[in-house]
């Protein structure tokens, strides 16, 4: 069972989405359990991990959905929040909190059904790997899912992660070994890049975190159709 928390304010578009979910449900052979909250206040208020999709309103009258989805996020780094809006341009913002879409007022069921599908493939991804890496003074252990990317510089390794930035020694073949079951991308002689948090490609580099990593040319068409193939689209 999947767990999906609607956050709308709006009467029309709580039951434009539900009516969405059930019809999904019946055309895919999925299984929802949909919570509905009419404010931001109202899943914030005492919030506990459980949710694995959160369709969230952006503009709300007391709690916009920004906001809520930075109080969500600073207790739960798992749950998949995709916004409904319909200004593109706080849509945009999303990166801020890992949002993994948005869809646009007015909702049309195809482009919903996509975006819904490709939240859900996530979901099934998520028996997640976990690796251990030898630090200064111990030993960390990352998730896959959560590392953004590992840039080569010399002979050491930058891990950027949720977490933090960890530099330790090592080679880039190194960390594509031990990444090798994961959704990861060698764009070049220096960064691996995690598929599941590139925004979008600009200016030949991967846009990860709002950074801009550099994509070889003999590598651009092969990442291009691993990327289209991890968002659903290939």
């Amino acid at each position: 069972m999947i767990k999906i928390a609607i956050v709308e304010d709006e009467t029309v578009y709580i039951e434009q989405l539900t009516e969405y979910l059930e019809e999904y449900q019946r055309n895919e052979g999925e299984d929802f359990k949909i919570t509905i909250f009419r404010d931001g206040d109202g899943i914030t208020a005492n919030y506990k991990a459980g949710f694995d999709i959160i369709l969230m309103d952006i503009q709300m009258k007391f709690v916009d959905g920004m906001a809520a989805a930075e109080e969500i996020r600073a207790v739960d780094s798992e749950v998949i929040i995709m916004f409904i809006t319909n200004m593109t341009q706080y849509a945009i913002r999303g990166y801020e909190v890992d949002a993994l879409d948005y869809i646009l007022k007015p909702v049309s069921y195809f482009a919903f059904s996509q975006k819904l599908k490709r939240a859900i493939e996530r979901i099934n991804r998520r028996n997640d790997i976990y690796i251990t890496l030898q630090v200064k003074g111990g030993i960390l252990q990352l998730m896959a899912s959560e590392i953004y990317y590992v840039e080569s510089k010399g002979h050491n390794l930058i891990w950027n992660a949720r977490k933090g930035i960890y530099q330790i020694p090592g080679t880039i073949k190194f960390a594509a070994e031990l990444l090798s079951e994961a959704a990861f991308f060698r764009g070049n002689h220096c960064y691996l890049i995690n598929l599941e948090h590139v925004e979008g490609v600009q200016d030949k580099c991967a846009v990860v975190k709002g950074e801009r990593l550099q994509i070889s040319r003999s590598k651009m068409k092969q990442f291009m159709q691993a990327l289209t193939d991890y968002w659903g689209m290939g």
